[in-house]
């Protein structure tokens, strides 16, 4: 099914456009931390940000955190502005 999926998006039709930009890689980082029902589970609560309804915050929001998990994770894959941007969130 993995090499279904993988050589099926290169045909054209089967994926819209919109579909694969905020996937992992497609802008150079990693994915923001994903979120679904309940708003809180196990102890863990939502941010905020993501049930305000603030679609530019939100927006800013996931920016933010793709950039941090990816300083975290893989930092070859920044130049040196994300990085320190990247440095700058995490001390916040």
């Amino acid at each position: 099914m993995v090499l279904i999926d993988s050589v099926s998006r290169y045909v054209d039709g089967v994926l819209s456009e919109d579909s694969t930009k905020e996937e992992s890689f497609s802008s150079n980082l990693l994915e923001y931390p994903q979120y679904t029902r309940p708003e809180v589970f196990n102890g863990k609560k939502v941010p905020d940000v993501l049930t305000s309804g603030n679609h530019q915050k939100i927006n800013d929001w996931r920016k933010e955190q793709s950039l941090k998990i990816t300083y975290l994770k893989r930092p070859d894959l920044l130049n040196e502005e994300e990085k320190s941007l990247a440095k700058s969130l995490l001390k916040n």
